[in-house]
């Protein structure tokens, strides 16, 4: 026995994230209290997050709560948690498409969806936006397969392949694609589409801040007089998309388009805000292949000969990323699909102060 109590949760790989998961009864059903316990279980409010479980790194200081499904149509809820590095705050505001693509996995493990006979597809109701994503995985025998032949960029080896369809990815957070009414307009002289997508994006041209949009994220991150610009343009965006002050906001996220230098359809630099993505977020790469279907928006200007269905390949740091994009028969609306992997790393107890 000692002063510390033991959290039940699995440490997983989604996409290009990392981060623990949880069952939803094994949290604090109160917020206040929740957010709390996270902020302690993954040491934010340092830069290493060297007193908890966090990476030091937004891509891995991530949190999953998952249970049972609280809306129709669904199959599991996902509750995302963005744990702060340096600041003690837990934002659930956004989406994360990239730990997303463990939950299926996640839900199987714990007893929450059954296996199926070769494939299993679970519909994940993401509650940070009260939409359903399908996430379809391998299951033969009815037993998890993690081990695979499918590569994503930004994450070394393969794994067992896991399908995301973003079955209602328009208007995430706002309930409309185009927040502000326009598909494209000027933020202090930078022109701008503001979509929200599966996340909410703000999306501009790398060329109007100097820029190719094939830069490293390291040399983008190292170019304070353009962080601050970017981010200065972010807050009047979120003012734009009806969020209010998003000072401590992650939402929305800033994104650079610019010609592909690899032989895809377009470079595409994803902020998270305030650091540019290793790679691209899952979420992120869905907002713009929907911007691409509006042929006045930012990104649909720069691919003009776009028809639908579609694949599309976006260049990102770490390599690329392909997605698929078809017209929803029923709605009319755009649907896309990605290819993601997972992976189950570590499971145990996550350890906090007793509480008396």
């Amino acid at each position: 026995m000692d002063d510390l109590m033991r959290i039940p949760c699995v440490l997983m790989r989604g996409g290009t994230s990392k981060g623990p998961f949880f069952l939803r009864s094994d949290l604090p059903a109160d917020p206040v209290q929740r957010d709390a316990l996270l902020i302690e279980i993954m040491g934010s409010g340092h830069p290493l997050e060297i007193d908890g479980i966090g990476g030091g790194n937004p891509l891995s200081s991530k949190v999953a709560i998952v249970g049972p499904a609280s809306r129709d149509g669904a199959d599991v809820d996902y509750l995302f948690a963005q744990v702060k590095v340096e600041e003690q705050i837990v934002d659930t505001a956004p989406n994360c498409g990239n730990m997303l693509s463990a939950v299926a996995a996640f839900s199987v493990e714990r007893g929450l969806v059954p296996a199926g006979p070769s494939e299993t597809r679970v519909r994940v109701h993401n509650v940070n936006t009260g939409k359903i994503i399908e996430a379809r995985i391998l299951t033969p025998g009815g037993e998890l397969r993690y081990q695979g032949d499918t590569g994503i960029d930004g994450v070394p080896g393969t794994a067992a392949p896991v399908y995301l369809a973003f079955l209602e990815a328009i208007g995430a957070k706002t309930g409309r694609m185009l927040p502000s009414g326009a598909p494209q307009e000027v933020i202090d002289g930078v022109p701008v589409s503001l979509i929200d997508g599966a996340t909410p994006v703000m999306i501009a041209r790398a060329e109007t801040f100097g820029l190719t949009g094939s830069e490293s994220a390291q040399e983008l991150d190292q170019n304070p007089t353009f962080m601050a610009r970017l981010e200065a343009v972010r807050l009047k965006a979120g003012q734009r998309m009806g969020f209010g002050d998003v000072a401590q906001s992650v939402l929305p996220k800033p994104v650079l388009i610019g010609a592909p230098q690899r032989g895809g359809d377009l470079a595409v630099r994803y902020f998270t805000p305030w650091s540019c993505h290793s790679s691209l977020a899952t979420t992120g790469a869905v907002s713009v292949a929907v911007a691409a279907t509006l042929p006045d928006s930012i990104v649909g200007t720069a691919m003009p000969d776009l028809r639908l269905p579609t694949d599309l390949t976006f260049e990102h740091p770490s390599g690329r990323m392909a997605v698929r994009v078809e017209t929803d028969a029923a709605t009319g609306q755009p649907v896309v699909f990605v290819t993601r992997t997972c992976r189950r790393l570590f499971e145990g107890a996550a350890l906090v102060r007793r509480r008396n």
